[in-house]
């Protein structure tokens, strides 16, 4: 599961950062966690499009910068899968900056 919410962070950041972009993960071991990072200077989001992403009530997918199609459900499923574990998904991103998602999961669960 964890590979699969890796991938579709990966995916998401390619398809959301232009040509010659740059996309950085990085993982971090902590007292009690591991912290993974997926970090792109792509399009980046609004507020009002961040609070909606992990809801699939509001959740719509978004046209990314070679006009790739998407469901809207990856980043869902990617939430619910880190959960599963214990962990915790969110995301920073500022309109044309880019976007960081960080993933929290417990040493031992």
């Amino acid at each position: 599961m964890i590979k699969t919410v890796l991938r579709n962070l990966i995916s998401n950041a390619i398809k959301f950062t232009r040509l010659h972009g740059k996309i950085d993960v990085t993982a971090s071991k902590k007292s009690d966690s591991i912290e993974l990072e997926v970090a792109d200077n792509g399009v980046g989001m609004r507020e009002e499009i961040r609070n909606k992403l992990f809801d699939f009530r509001t959740n719509k997918s978004t046209t990314g910068t070679a006009n790739e199609s998407g469901s809207g459900l990856g980043l869902m499923l990617c939430n619910e899968f880190i959960e599963k574990h214990g962990g915790k998904i969110g995301v920073e991103s500022e309109l044309g900056k880019g976007s960081i998602f960080k993933i929290q999961l417990p040493l031992q669960a």
